[in-house]
């Protein structure tokens, strides 16, 4: 693991939980010599985990769409900053940059970018961990989502292993470590409806 993207929100949160998660996060990247790719912004908890690694003497690439450098408030500091043209460019490129995915809490941007990459590992696109940093049980309703998904088949029981789980940063980098990616997606067996 030579870069992790990490998804967060662009605010702090309720909970001082959450700051506290990103710090740690930040801490464990910088000390590992992993490099951050993540949004590129400098506020919120996305700021504090930038603010961290970088502290801590870590490398930290940002990913920011021109419609959000503003709003969002590029960081001044980073290693790299890339500026894109669309959120699409944005998600693309750190995919493209990253090992494996990590995901603090955040709202719905944040679990729209999981969803995204974790869609891609189901099919094939990349073979690269997905892991949900769980700070205060925040995840817990979507891992009962995750098995709902599962028990009403929408799911496959294989592709629910591939979201990796932990409260500790360290210990989840420690699974991508050793994560080995399913086979991918097939259809065998489903059943063919033809509207006419």
């Amino acid at each position: 693991m030579k870069r992790l993207a990490v998804y967060c929100g662009s605010s702090l949160g309720g909970s001082d939980a959450y700051k506290t998660g990103a710090i740690e996060l930040g801490k464990e990247l910088a000390r590992r010599e992993i490099t951050l790719v993540y949004g590129g912004s400098s506020i919120g908890l996305m700021g504090i985990l930038a603010d961290t690694v970088l502290d801590h003497g870590g490398q930290a690439i940002g990913v920011i769409p021109r419609l959000l450098e503003e709003k969002e408030i590029s960081h001044p500091n980073l290693t790299e900053l890339y500026v894109v043209e669309s959120m699409h460019e944005r998600k693309a490129k750190m995919a493209e940059l990253s090992d494996g995915f990590i995901v603090l809490p955040g709202g719905a941007g944040t679990l729209e970018e999981f969803f995204e990459v974790f869609t891609w590992g189901q099919i094939g696109i990349h073979q690269k961990p997905c892991g949900l940093l769980n700070i205060e049980k925040y995840y817990n309703p979507l891992l009962h989502l995750f098995d709902h998904m599962v028990e009403q088949k929408f799911l496959q029981e294989k592709f629910r292993s591939m979201v990796l789980v932990d409260d500790s940063p360290s210990r989840l980098i420690n699974q991508f470590s050793v994560y080995t990616p399913p086979a991918v997606k097939t259809y065998h067996g489903e059943k063919r409806i033809i509207l006419e």
